[in-house]
């Protein structure tokens, strides 16, 4: 009796994040991949082999395997010496060279984009290099965006390296780079390639960079759908390249996470503290401080862009961008003023992270429970993996599944926030989990003994191990829905839009003071959210590691 009742109790206490999932995840996205095999009712697969034999769609994918694989090379070539400047080097400002290196990650999507706009359009410091417009704008954009991950899972696994190996081999007669390249290369492997997979899935799904930059010129299959949906309405096209991303995302977390399954360097901590820079790391400092150049000049360059005040008599230095926030913009480019949507994002953003604490603190408790049948533990891992799906799923395509089989819910206000709500609940498990699995179960067995019952036991054993965790989960969730632009771009109402949103509208008007509108409402969407993940830094709680 004891084996039915514990596989019903794990399945009621994640019922509700069941429900959830069903209504607006699987329903969604089974009406977009209804939308590309049943375009008339009937079942017509040579639709979506239509579609995939289209000249522009051909380039769509090129571009898109091209530019993501270009900006993960990037961000592997660069990452590896600054991670181990970062993390094997004691040197004055190295914590907040480290922090500022991980500031892009943070950054909404569409702000990276304005901000190289800014840095390498015809007036800006680098617009005599002629980049904008390009592909390499996007390269560019791309890698900013990314590198972070190198750094932070890299440095992490080189932090955990046992230095005996490296030491044995250099007692003996070996070169540095002999010592780097046969004993400290192979042990990071695992961690290498699994960041490299991870920024590559980031890279080809990319949303908010490619589509600031490229436009229609330059497209990704993410702005493909996009631009199929919205400016051609050819739902179909738009499917069958869904279809593809999904098939392709799902494939890549399958081997990101056979990957993360591979024994890391991690398993034994080392001992030896990091040692004061010599002579023969210049070139890894060197690398770190160019990183860093590239990181602060279109942050810079997109700070004073918006105190630069354009006009007739030619630009002055001020906060006339900012104070212009509290209106519609030039031509009346908005409904609604962007302090309004400034409003909203912060309203929408509360929502979905209490919607992803709610149903990613269930399923964390679920997965995480001791199994004591074999069929419980195969339970608990396909709850665990299913929970995941949303992140092999692109906000775009959520969007449009939305869009596709929910559209008679499109006025309710609740269905921006239970999007955003799903595209960070993976961030919230795969928070939270670790800390639980890690909790002894001896104590929770021992305070059911002393009669304490489940919620009981919960609170007085997980809870003070959790709750620093679960307030970085709350703060992933708040920021990665105050940047999302992906879903909300379909289901935002026009008079109720977020900043995300708006910003993307105000650099496609026309206008000097569109544009600096667009600058100020960036900037202050970034300190946004960088002012959220710095206090989830301060909590020091991994964060790019479990992606």
């Amino acid at each position: 009796m004891r084996q039915v009742r514990r596989p019903l109790a794990l399945l009621a206490l994640a019922a509700l994040p069941l429900a959830v999932l069903g209504v607006f995840f699987l329903l969604p996205v089974s009406g977009m991949l209804g939308r590309g095999f049943f375009p008339d009712g009937a079942f017509d697969p040579g639709a979506v082999a239509e579609v995939l034999t289209r000249p522009r769609v051909h380039r769509v994918l090129w571009f898109t395997v091209w530019s993501a694989s270009a900006a993960t090379a990037v961000c592997v070539l660069v990452g590896l010496p600054a991670a181990y400047t970062l993390h094997r080097l004691d040197w004055p400002g190295r914590r907040v060279v480290r922090a500022a290196l991980l500031v892009p990650f943070v950054l909404p999507t569409v702000v990276v984009g304005v901000a190289f706009r800014e840095l390498l359009g015809e007036a800006g410091p680098l617009g005599f290099l002629g980049l904008d417009g390009t592909p390499w704008a996007i390269l560019a954009g791309l890698a900013f965006f990314n590198l972070a991950v190198v750094i932070r899972a890299v440095g992490a696994a080189w932090e955990g390296l046992d230095p005996r190996p490296a030491e044995a081999a250099a007692a003996l007669g070996a070169a540095p780079w002999t010592v780097f390249r046969t004993v400290t290369l192979p042990a990071l492997r695992p961690a290498i390639v699994s960041a490299a997979s991870v920024v590559f899935l980031f890279c080809a799904t990319a949303f908010g960079v490619v589509l600031t930059l490229g436009g229609v010129r330059y497209a990704s299959v993410e702005t493909e759908i996009y631009l199929l949906t919205t400016n051609l309405l050819d739902l179909q096209a738009a499917a069958a390249l869904s279809i593809l991303q999904l098939v392709t995302v799902v494939g890549l977390l399958l081997v990101a996470a056979r990957l993360r399954a591979v024994p890391g360097p991690g398993a034994e901590r080392s001992i030896a503290r990091p040692r004061r820079p010599r002579r023969i790391d210049a070139p890894q400092l060197v690398v770190t401080a160019l990183a860093l150049g590239f990181v602060a000049a279109p942050i810079l360059t997109l700070v004073a862009g918006s105190l630069r005040v354009r006009h007739d008599g030619g630009t002055s230095w001020g906060l006339g961008n900012y104070t212009a926030l509290s209106t519609t913009g030039e031509h009346d480019a908005l409904l609604a003023p962007v302090t309004d949507a400034l409003v909203m994002s912060l309203r929408t953003a509360v929502d979905a992270t209490w919607m992803a604490l709610l149903l990613g603190g269930l399923v964390s408790v679920a997965v995480t429970r001791r199994s004591h049948t074999r069929a419980e533990r195969r339970l608990r891992g396909a709850l665990d993996g299913l929970f995941m799906l949303p992140l092999g799923v692109s906000a775009v395509t959520l969007g449009f599944g939305f869009l596709v089989t929910l559209g008679s819910l499109r006025d309710s206000a609740l269905l921006v926030p239970i999007a955003q709500a799903l595209v960070a609940l993976p961030l919230v498990v795969r928070t939270l989990t670790p800390v639980l699995h890690g909790v002894d179960d001896r104590l929770r067995q021992a305070a059911a003994s002393l009669g304490a019952g489940p919620l009981r036991a919960f609170w007085t054993v997980d809870a003070p191990a959790a709750w620093r965790p679960l307030l970085a989960a709350g703060g992933f969730a708040f920021a990665a829905s105050l940047g999302e632009f992906g879903a909300t771009s379909f289901l935002a109402r026009d008079e109720t839009p977020t900043l995300p949103v708006v910003i993307f509208r105000l650099i496609g008007h026309p206008g000097t003071m569109n544009y600096g509108m667009a600058l100020a409402g960036s900037v202050v969407l970034a300190v946004s959210t960088g002012v959220v993940m710095l206090a989830v830094e301060r909590l020091r709680v991994p964060s790019l590691g479990a992606i």
